[in-house]
């Protein structure tokens, strides 16, 4: 299993620098930014900073959509990413959530979304699409294309991601969930052709190593209220018939939610959060205990877990994960197995 970081970027720029910084020195191979550029920082001079702070970590947003950006805008911000970083960059992508509902807008398609994945890889493989009737190119784009990882939540997602991803990002440590997601996503390639053994699977959630689990849970409940804004969105498409309980029931009791406040600790937002749904959704308890846990997501087919590191003693976590986590779930596994994926 590998592992990673994800940042909000309100923190100020030298933190978010000196924990890329840290972070890779602890073993995290991938470092992650939240792309919300109304709440929060622009990520992507943030990511510059990153790839100049470090030398092997992958880095990319998760997650941006479709539409913030003109396809040309975001295949030019990687392209030339890809030159300052050596090609360590990576597309995380997804309709879109916090950055289009915080300016009134829904996500976009799933169809617009694949044909941006689509134009993107193109264009920063130097190649041309067809833009509005005219040919167009980054004829200077030479540092490869970039992974594209692709969020979802729903069937119809994980099947597009599962036709056209190199990586799945879902938002949960629940594993039975994640099987639930898996099987979609194993469908979407086989209808493709591609083998989905080769199809990463990320498992993105905050943490919070100690015994004190009620001061942990209050950590990280805002988590599942923002997984919530996504399954209202599920339910609105399907049958709740159509979708397991343990993901839906849980948002019955929801309230309004204030994207001015998304992500943070001891918002309003999270009220309606049971602790069952935190237990489910986080990883809590000592170290043996996020050990099993890494270990259950590992037998479900993940491959990368990302740390939300935004709970509190962000510095402490890495350091708790170097230390009592990263070596020995590594070592339990070879690089680049998969679990009971295939």
């Amino acid at each position: 299993m590998q592992f990673g970081i994800t940042i909000k970027p309100d923190i100020s720029i030298d933190r978010i620098v000196a924990l890329a910084r840290q972070a890779e020195s602890c073993g995290f191979e991938y470092g992650w930014i939240f792309d919300s550029h109304v709440i929060w920082m622009e990520p992507y001079p943030l990511m510059t900073l990153m790839a100049k702070a470090t030398t092997r970590m992958r880095l990319g947003p998760c997650v941006t959509n479709p539409v913030v950006r003109d396809v040309t805008v975001a295949s030019s911000l990687f392209a030339t990413l890809q030159l300052i970083s050596s090609g360590r960059m990576q597309l995380g992508i997804g309709r879109g959530d916090s950055s289009r509902r915080v300016l009134g807008k829904k996500p976009t398609t799933l169809a617009n979304l694949e044909q941006f994945v689509s134009e993107f890889r193109a264009l920063t493989g130097g190649g041309e699409i067809d833009y509005e009737g005219k040919p167009a190119r980054l004829p200077w784009a030479a540092a490869g294309v970039p992974p594209v990882w692709v969020a979802g939540y729903g069937p119809k997602a994980l099947n597009t991601a599962g036709r056209i991803a190199d990586g799945v990002i879902l938002q949960f440590a629940d594993p039975d969930l994640i099987e639930w997601c898996c099987s979609f996503v194993r469908q979407g390639a086989k209808e493709a052709g591609r083998d989905f053994s080769k199809i990463q699977i990320m498992s993105a959630a905050p943490v919070w190593m100690s015994a004190d689990i009620k001061t942990g849970r209050e950590r990280v409940r805002w988590f599942p209220a923002l997984v919530s804004n996504h399954v209202i969105d599920l339910i609105s498409k399907y049958d709740p018939k159509d979708l397991p309980e343990s993901l839906t029931s849980f948002v019955r009791d929801r309230g309004a939610y204030d994207y001015l406040h998304h992500c943070e600790v001891g918002s309003s937002n999270a009220e309606f959060v049971t602790d069952e749904v935190v237990d489910r959704f986080c990883i809590l308890g000592d170290a043996a205990a996020h050990r099993r846990k890494l270990e259950r997501l590992r037998q479900a087919g993940v491959t990368q877990f990302n740390i939300y590191l935004m709970c509190g003693e962000e510095e402490q976590t890495l350091e708790q994960y170097r230390r009592e986590i990263i070596p020995q779930l590594q070592a339990q596994v070879r690089p680049g197995t998969a679990g009971t994926r295939a």
